[in-house]
């Protein structure tokens, strides 16, 4: 499932938690595509904590709490960690993860806590939702089985990785654009994970995850041309590190960005990875006009040079990435009917 859908299941269990309605998620996915990232993000969104219990780091006591002797009976200390309406929040995500990175005797620890929500004399919340997440089996990391009283406790979802939705992360984000060029031109780069590889000791792979940190890289280093490379290799892997270096250096031939957002003729650059680059660029610069005064005279310079790409694919590509940061007020710039007429027999849906 993609995550935009994935991102809308979730805010709908956690609004279903205060009404009892909420059932129990398991995301499934492969490292580094961004299953801790979402959950956080829906408790942005609802401005509620969330409480991060990493289970492949607990003993069963942890969860249980510790026995301590009442008079002639033994009682337990609630773990203070475990979501608390007065000390956390009336409402808020039990994010359980690493869950099967989890020793059997801690998951099966955690069975009553997710199904019944309680663990002995300790009620989790009503406005909390609970979610977890892990690797598969197949992803060569430290994981076990879940076990079917486990798997039964949850709905599960598997992630897949949907470029669209990771450069719109990326541009809300202000990841550099000429990170959201490269993958647009190269997209089987976005996630490239091979889990042999990384037994026989290739540790860097790409990943949504390892692209911010590519990011960072062109930050620091991307005024030293032989530094960047080797950085770029250490957070993607030594493939799309080259890759993504070597693409950068080519953009010293790109065309005046200024020139196009104030309406001069500018000719379409013949290279498929420039026009790539002058899309992407394009799209950050019209999505961070929102709400400017001179907003919707620049979004229709570019609409213009939109369709000059001699692939309308690209102009369609560059549109639909403004359109999925500034939303329906792009539908009201006078020339955006006439971009639309010259695509209207070219049919995409998201």
């Amino acid at each position: 499932m993609r995550p935009a859908q994935l991102s809308q299941i979730l805010d709908r269990e956690f609004l279903s938690a205060a009404a009892l309605q909420h059932t129990p998620v398991m995301l499934w996915g492969p490292p580094g595509v961004g299953k801790s990232q979402i959950v956080a993000q829906v408790a942005a969104r609802h401005h509620v904590p969330v409480v991060d219990i990493r289970l492949s780091q607990m003993e069963p006591s942890d969860l249980r709490g510790i026995p301590f002797r009442m008079g002639d009976h033994v009682d337990w200390a609630i773990p203070s960690m475990l979501p608390d309406a007065k000390r956390h929040a009336p409402s808020g995500v039990l994010f359980l993860d690493e869950i099967t990175s989890a020793a059997p005797s801690v998951s099966a620890a955690a069975y009553q806590l997710i199904l019944d929500r309680r663990l002995g004399d300790y009620q989790v919340p009503d406005g909390w939702a609970i979610f977890a997440a892990g690797n598969r089996l197949g992803d060569r990391g430290v994981t076990y089985a879940m076990p079917a009283p486990l798997a039964n406790r949850f709905s599960h979802y598997e992630l897949d990785v949907s470029l669209d939705d990771w450069a719109d992360w990326a541009y809300r984000n202000e990841i550099d654009s000429r990170i959201v060029a490269f993958l647009r031109f190269k997209p089987e780069l976005l996630f490239n994970f091979d889990p042999l590889k990384n037994a026989a000791g290739e540790m860097a792979f790409p990943s949504p995850r390892s692209w911010e940190f590519a990011h960072r890289a062109v930050q620091k280093f991307g005024e030293q041309t032989d530094l960047l490379r080797g950085s770029l290799i250490a957070c993607v892997g030594q493939v799309a590190g080259i890759e993504c270096a070597a693409f950068i250096d080519s953009l010293d031939r790109l065309p005046d960005l200024d020139a196009i957002c104030t309406g001069q003729c500018v000719d379409v650059p013949i290279e498929i990875d420039l026009q790539y680059a002058v899309a992407a660029a394009l799209a950050s610069r019209a999505r961070t006009l929102k709400n400017k005064p001179d907003a919707k005279v620049v979004w229709g310079h570019i609409l213009n040079y939109a369709q000059s790409f001699p692939q309308r694919e690209m102009g369609v590509m560059l549109v639909s990435d403004i359109h999925r940061g500034i939303g329906k007020d792009l539908f009201t710039v006078p020339q955006f009917a006439n971009w639309a007429n010259t695509v209207s027999e070219l049919m995409f849906y998201e």
